[in-house]
């Protein structure tokens, strides 16, 4: 086995694909190096299917996809990224962990999309860095592996470890991996409208984890509120009217709140009107001040403060650092 990264203009990025391996957040990152070689008008990354042998692995939906390699005869790599499997294996070959560890000890990037990152994990590669896995995932990982740095983020890019939480995430961190080549972030540009990607989301953005798995099916009451808020956010309800339109009082609504979300009423919905915000910025032409109002904030001013206070950069600094809108 070649071990050796290239040192060649033409970037050459490994997919390890694990049986049961998910299919949409490995198609999202594959698909998106090639729209970059076709952005480009020439070829700047080489992708290549890599597996424990030569048998065509089944996808979780069960597709079955032939490697080019195995792991035996698989060639120099600038990067491995290792697709997981769903749901996650109780265990690992030790064939494939010393396979990964190897490459890593020849300064191969290691990125994991989806559960790819338990597997970075079991062969203890990502020691000392930040990582994200799917948010269905995230708990049983920091169990198993509570040394680790496990963040909420859609993916995580640290010095030589890329990991993303999978579904369309893998195209947003692939897109960023992009930006950074010479005339990346054109390039970058250029294969999301190709892809039909309306905007690149960054690394600070979180995975959108449904309030029915925070919460369970015992808080029927909460869920609903929070329903109410999200279709009202032009005209934010005060308390009031959200405990009456629920049978609860104020106080029991606010006990809701800090024991299963841990903020106040106010400031959940203030997060909704803001989190909405941002994807308007983002996504639309709109100018600020209409998206202020569109999210029920009385002045640009003060929706600006409480932009700048929450992301900590104001909703016209937003647009800037967003390629798309640059």
């Amino acid at each position: 086995m070649q071990v050796q990264s290239r040192t060649n203009a033409v970037k050459t990025f490994g997919f390890l694909l694990i049986p049961n391996f998910t299919t949409i957040g490995f198609a999202s990152a594959i698909e998106t190096l090639r729209m970059a070689n076709l952005a480009a008008k020439r070829t700047l990354f080489r992708t290549l299917l890599i597996a424990a042998d030569r048998e065509p692995v089944q996808a979780s939906n069960g597709m079955r996809v032939v490697p080019d390699h195995s792991l035996d005869d698989a060639p120099a790599l600038d990067a491995l990224f290792v697709v997981g499997s769903n749901p996650m294996p109780a265990r690992y070959d030790r064939r494939l962990l010393n396979w990964v560890r190897k490459l890593s000890q020849h300064d191969v990037a290691l990125g994991g999309i989806c559960t790819g990152s338990h597997l970075l994990a079991s062969a203890e590669l990502l020691k000392g860095y930040r990582c994200t896995v799917h948010w269905e995932d995230i708990e049983q990982v920091k169990d198993k592996f509570p040394g680790i740095v496990i963040s909420n983020q859609l993916f995580e890019l640290d010095r030589d470890r890329y990991t993303c939480s999978g579904g369309t995430a893998s195209m947003d961190m692939t897109l960023q991996l992009i930006a950074r080549e010479p005339d990346g972030v054109e390039i970058a540009t250029r294969a999301a409208e190709l892809l039909l990607c309306d905007r690149m989301r960054g690394a600070r953005e979180q995975q959108r984890v449904p309030l029915r798995q925070k919460l369970g099916h015992a808080q029927p009451k909460l869920s609903q509120i929070v329903a109410i808020m999200e279709a009202n956010l032009e005209e934010p309800l005060e308390l009031e009217e959200l405990a009456q339109l629920n049978e609860v009082s104020v106080r029991q609504l606010e006990r809701l709140f800090h024991k299963y979300l841990d903020r106040t009423p106010s400031q959940y919905y203030l997060e909704l009107r803001l989190n909405r915000a941002r994807d308007l910025l983002l996504r639309s032409e709109s100018q600020v001040r209409d998206i202020a109002l569109a999210c029920g904030f009385a002045s640009p001013a003060h929706f600006s403060k409480c932009y700048s206070r929450f992301f900590g950069h104001s909703p016209r600094g937003e647009r800037k650092q967003s390629p798309l809108h640059a």
